[in-house]
């Protein structure tokens, strides 16, 4: 069973419905055999290859050269040798009538010929061989793309260009695959290479923030195909995308936050370095320097006359390759931190599935019930499309059990943002962390803007007639009540977007799934213990409605007190709020039988006045935030947030990072560099 089919069943709260949907979520949480197994990334049976078209790397024939190619072969009278000469000869040849020419044409000729007889010798199993001449098609395919020599011959329209980078990218793939025959090419890695012909050093550095000791190790970001997220993050450039999954390291603070089985983004780019002599034996000895780049802080590569190298990179990949660890898998979190939430907190918090950088903005995104972080990835994938966004924001995520009553997730929120702050930036001396953005689905977006809220007396004369500091209770619980019901606003936070939340409540919350909720979920021990000692302690307590709701379906009633005044609490005159609303179209089945709303928050709860921004997206509750506009929303929110920064920060030349002297939002390579081809 699937389990968003399974939640499915949520978006018809119709009377007669609501029963079916009760008792069908009744067997759901018993049955745990609707839990599944990730999908979220499948390994190839072969590595993706641009070339494999083009040179019909997978036809039974073996590979071939393309048509132009073949025609530079007739011209210079060389089909015979391709078809009589062992691969190594034939490079030979063709290497000597490139090296008379030397025009960008004979260039990249020797880089596709070159690719391919690599490739036959690797299937032959000669890899000494195939190493050689996979180098030979890089550093040809290199020359080509960017010797100043070939600036007047080189021609950025004609396909070949592009097929270029591709040799050169596949050619790189190649070299380090046998590289990594004898070990992981892990940052720090040096290697000495003897072939037949000649001797190479091969170094690996990081251009990253990354040490050696915290790459476990190295994928091929080609090996894998992503499944379930919709849109695959990349940009073409030169280079080799890859997955490196971290090795968390205590000691650093910000690892505490890291989610398991994190990877990471990486692009390699090779340099081809001056050949040397080797003065032991006489034979050409190459330096090469395989540099990799973390595309979240680099997009582009300067090479020696200050031109750019764009960098291809995946990051969808990596992204689906962190996303098989158990922690993450959305149906066992989601279900456990509903029903069991005394078993969930041991997992609870702040989770980062990227390096933390305290030079960009947190945009901290916060589920909502019956969910997980997970349910974020296809908006977070699409988000990081954008080169603005991915250059200026870092995402966080918050997982919490969703059976507990959300005030009470706030509370746990508020705790929680305030030890990160304290443990990444002790010092307070990261601006980027003073602008914090918060998106909220469903029951999360209540979580996120209580964040904003001050609660002056409001929310405790809800649950008590009688001063706090008067009851007869232990301090222990006389701190537990006062950290759930008196709060003042974060004033690291500037924004916050909610989408699809209950502001009025949900009439999702009645009396029969108050009652289920009741029978099904498993609060923790303590909780319950404090409830029965607060009635014992204090008279004035055993009244109080509010102390008596223990779990989230009851807190989401529309007869609740604590919406009404969320609705009238002051914030901070800097934060704005930012709405999304589902409204199901009338022509759907379910839009037909439904109030207008998302099938479970009815327009009128979901809704809010004195807004910065309010959108309609035509989507049911569950999948709402899953919607393109509901994304582009967020999209612009954030692009609006980092044009107000650029306003409040970059226009003034005094404010800047005291740790690092750049100011905000200025993340751009050398702009008056000048991009390949010129």
């Amino acid at each position: 069973m699937d389990g968003q089919q399974t939640r499915s069943i949520l978006a018809r709260p119709i009377a007669v419905l609501r029963i079916a949907a009760c008792l069908s979520c009744s067997i759901v949480f018993v049955i745990t055999g609707c839990q599944s197994s990730s999908n979220w990334l499948q390994a190839r049976k072969t590595p993706r290859s641009p070339l494999a078209a083009a040179l019909k790397l997978e036809s039974w024939k073996g590979p071939e050269p393309t048509e132009r190619t073949m025609q530079w072969l007739r011209r210079y009278d060389l089909v015979s040798a391709s078809e009589e000469k062992s691969e190594q000869e034939f490079i030979d040849v063709v290497d000597q009538v490139a090296s008379q020419r030397q025009s960008e044409e004979d260039i990249y000729a020797l880089s596709e010929l070159a690719f391919i007889a690599g490739n036959k010798a690797q299937h032959k199993g000669d890899f000494a061989a195939a190493f050689d001449l996979y180098g030979i098609s890089v550093a040809n395919a290199y020359l080509y793309l960017v010797d100043e020599k070939f600036d007047l011959q080189r021609n950025p329209y004609d396909p070949r260009f592009r097929q270029a980078c591709d040799l050169y990218n596949g050619s790189l793939e190649a070299v380090m695959r046998l590289a990594q025959r004898d070990g992981p090419l892990t940052p720090g890695t040096k290697r000495e290479i003897e072939t037949s012909s000649q001797s190479i050093q091969l170094s690996i550095i990081s251009k990253g923030t990354w040490r050696a000791d915290q790459i476990a190790s190295v994928e091929f970001a080609s090996d894998y195909q992503t499944k379930q997220l919709k849109n695959q993050v990349q940009r073409f450039g030169l280079g080799v995308p890859l997955i490196m999954v971290y090795r968390p390291d205590l000691n650093r603070p910000e690892d505490q936050f890291y989610a398991p089985g994190m990877s990471v983004a990486a692009t390699a780019f090779l340099r081809v370095m001056p050949n040397e002599e080797d003065l032991r034996n006489g034979r050409a000895r190459h330096n090469c320097v395989i540099e990799l780049y973390d595309p979240l802080r680099t997009s582009d590569v300067q090479l020696e006359d200050t031109r750019l190298v764009p960098l291809e990179t995946d990051l969808s990949t990596p992204l689906a390759y962190s996303l098989s660890d158990p922690l993450l898998q959305d149906n066992d979190v989601a279900t456990r931190g509903l029903l069991n939430p005394r078993d969930s907190q041991s997992v609870q918090g702040l989770y980062l599935l990227e390096p933390y950088d305290p030079q960009k903005v947190p945009v901290l995104m916060v589920h909502g019930l019956w969910s997980s972080l997970i349910t974020w990835m296809e908006m977070f994938n699409d988000l990081r499309g954008n080169a603005n966004i991915r250059d200026n924001y870092q995402f966080w995520f918050y997982l919490y059990p969703t059976g507990q009553p959300f005030w009470t997730t706030s509370s746990q929120l508020r705790q929680d943002l305030a030890n990160a702050r304290q443990v990444l930036d002790p010092d307070r001396r990261a601006v980027a962390l003073n602008e914090m953005v918060l998106v909220g689905h469903s029951m999360g977006g209540l979580v996120s803007k209580m964040q904003t809220l001050q609660s002056r007396d409001d929310y405790w004369n809800l649950v008590c007639d009688k001063p706090l500091a008067e009851l007869q209770i232990p301090n222990e619980l006389r701190q537990q009540l006062n950290e759930t019901w008196y709060f003042e606003p974060n004033p690291s936070i500037s924004r916050v977007v909610t989408i699809a939340s209950p502001h009025r409540g949900s009439e999702f919350s009645n009396g029969t799934t108050q009652w289920l909720a009741r029978k099904l979920i498993r609060l923790p021990e303590a909780m319950a213990e404090n409830t029965q000692r607060l009635f014992a302690q204090d008279a004035a307590l055993r009244k109080s409605p509010l102390l008596r709701i223990n779990n989230s379906i009851a807190s989401l009633s529309p007869d609740s007190p604590v919406f009404q005044t969320m609705l009238q609490s002051p914030h901070l005159p800097k934060v704005q709020y930012h709405n999304i609303v589902g409204v199901v179209p009338e022509d759907n089945v379910l839009g037909k039988v439904i109030s207008r709303g998302d099938g479970i928050v009815k327009f009128e709860s979901a809704h809010l006045e004195g807004v910065a921004s309010e959108v309609i997206v035509p989507e049911d509750h569950i999948k709402i935030h899953l919607h393109p506009r509901a994304i582009l929303e967020v999209q612009r929110v954030l692009m609006e947030h980092l044009g107000q920064l650029k306003a409040n920060y970059v226009a003034s030349e005094s404010v800047s990072y005291p740790s690092s002297g750049s100011p905000i939002v200025t993340r751009r390579v050398n702009e008056k560099a000048v991009r390949i081809p010129r």
